[in-house]
This record gives C-alpha cells, structure tokens and sequence, in this order.
C-alpha cells in the first residue's frame, strides 16, 4: 500500500500587514525586510481567530477536495505551536467542528517542522492498514506570541493554516521517503521566552537551517533511490528567502523550481510548507509524477523532509 496526499486545503486571514505597515511602529523600512527575509506582507488573524478555527478552514476545505466525508477520517494530527489554550488539544477541537466523529485526535509540537513529522506519522498509519484516512494540519496564529516591539522577529512572522488528507495512492506514487530529526541542545536558539513570545538567535538558526535544509533534501532523496536531477519542484519551508536559495542551490536546481511564496505570507511555521504547497497546486506548477521535495525546520530544534511523487 502507497500512503500519499490525496486532498489540500488552506486558510490565511483576511487581515494584511505590509512592511509599509510595520514601519510605523517599528524601527525599520520595507527595503530592510525584503532584501533581508523576502518577505513583503502577512497575514494576521482578528481577535476572535484563533488557531482551532484556522485549522478548521483548511481542514474542511481539504476534505472537500479529496472527496471524502469527515467521519471517514481515522486520525487528525494537527502539528502546531500556538494552540487556543493547553488542552484540549486543536486536533480535539478541530474533531469536534468537523463532526469527525470517528477520528483519534492529537497534537504535534515540532514548530516549522510540524507539517512534516505529521505526513510521516500519517504514513505510517496509512500504510500499515491502521486507518483508511488520516487528516494533517499545519496551524499558527504567531501573532499571538510575537513581540510587536522586537524588529527583529516581528517582521518575520504570520498566521495561517494548511491540511492535507493522507490515503491510499496508486503504484509509485505518494510519500516515496521521509527524514525528521532533532537537536535539542539547539532549543537556547529558538524558543517561547518568560514573556511568552518567541525568542530567536537569528545568527545561530541561520546557519543550522542552511546547513540541515540541505542535507536533509539530499538524504531523503537518497532513501527514495532518487538523485538531484529527478526532482522536479522544491518547497522549503517559507522562513527566509536565502535560506530557501540556499537550498535550491544545493539541489543545483534552477529558480522556476523553487517555491517562492514568503512574500506573501511570511513564516507561518508549521502552516508554511502547506500553504506554498496549495499555492503551487493552483498556479498549475505541480502535474501528476511530479517528484516534489518538501523540507523543514523549526524550533526545538527539529527538521524533516519528505519525498513524493505527485498524484492520486
């Protein structure tokens, strides 16, 4: 049996806040952000958003597309850090508005990884017969915990979510390989300080991603049986713009094969690989036999990569 992706959803707020917005209270301007991060707006969520109802957008949306009914699902996995509150879970809520009766429920907390440790847990549910469908979410309201006064990390980030229904594929398709990993003597890097907002050693995150990024695309790939050349799209997670060329590069991949959607969205987290997933669903860049990589990493620190070759 072939576990892959058989339906996509995503949800961004209606809110955006351009740089032109933030230089009013901030010390900073457009030009320093973009050519920095890449990035020229996000979106923020309203008051009454919180991540359980982004979740529920794209997830609805996902079933919708993969053509299946909520209380055919057996398990929801939704990988986020932000959570409306400790518990219950967002997957617990998010069953609950779905009406997916039927379905186990849990969290995932591997921060901008999350959406990939959720796809290889799917996998493996998928794959062994366990459940028929398994829905994954990548779900963050960061504007919650971002300090509106630090330039530094409040450029960065953005709110929004992605779902994906995990099932059955035919012969040769769907998740072909996979690598997560972690590093916890990295977490002092990046982490939820006493202020409970994010705290980030911009240096130090910089260099593990741009090293992690790119020898985790080129092991996954290698566990596929696959080289540089068979692949015909990548989307990194949507943190920086020069990490992401970074990775590109060490794929020796030309730019029209790097998904490039951090200028509209900034770094969503665990929502981000999804959401430029869907994007690049809609634009017509991905077809079917497509070999995709998909490559993260995040606070703890956590990173993962998946293989897949497109189509039901």
């Amino acid at each position: 049996m072939n576990a892959g992706i058989i339906g996509v959803g995503k949800y961004v707020p209606e809110k955006v806040v351009t740089n032109f917005d933030l230089e009013k209270i901030l010390d900073t301007n457009d030009e320093w952000i973009r050519t920095r991060t890449g990035i020229q707006e996000r979106r923020i969520a309203s008051e009454n958003e919180d991540t359980s109802d982004l979740a529920y957008a794209a997830a609805a949306s996902a079933i919708k597309n993969a053509e299946i009914s909520a209380d055919q699902i057996g398990l929801i996995l939704v990988a986020t850090v932000t959570p409306d509150r400790g518990f219950p879970s967002v997957a617990c809520q998010l069953q609950e508005k779905l009406g997916a009766v039927n379905a186990a429920a849990m969290d995932v907390s591997a921060a901008c990884a999350g959406f990939m440790y959720g796809l290889s847990t799917a996998k493996q549910f998928v794959e062994s017969g366990s459940y028929q469908y398994v829905l994954v979410v990548g779900a963050e309201k960061l504007s919650k915990i971002t300090d509106w006064t630090d330039r530094n990390t409040a450029v960065l980030f953005g709110d929004g979510a992605c779902a994906a229904v995990i099932g059955q594929v035919s012969e040769g398709r769907g998740i072909l390989s996979f690598e997560l990993g972690a590093d916890g003597t990295g977490g002092k890097h990046l982490f939820l300080n006493d202020q409970k907002a994010i705290a980030m050693n911009g240096r130090e995150v910089f260099k593990f991603a741009v090293r992690q990024m790119g020898e985790s695309a080129i092991s996954v790939l290698e566990k596929a049986g696959l080289s540089k050349e068979d692949v015909d799209f990548l989307i990194p997670h949507q943190a920086n713009i020069r990490i992401m060329e970074a990775s590109r590069e060490r794929l020796n991949l030309p730019e029209e094969k790097l998904s490039k959607r951090i200028h509209k969205y900034g770094n969503t987290s665990s929502a981000s690989i999804g959401l430029a997933l869907v994007d690049e669903l809609e634009a017509g860049k991905i077809k079917d036999d497509d070999i995709i990589v998909l490559v993260g990493f995040g606070g703890g620190l956590t990173w993962g990569a998946v293989v897949l070759k497109w189509g039901k």
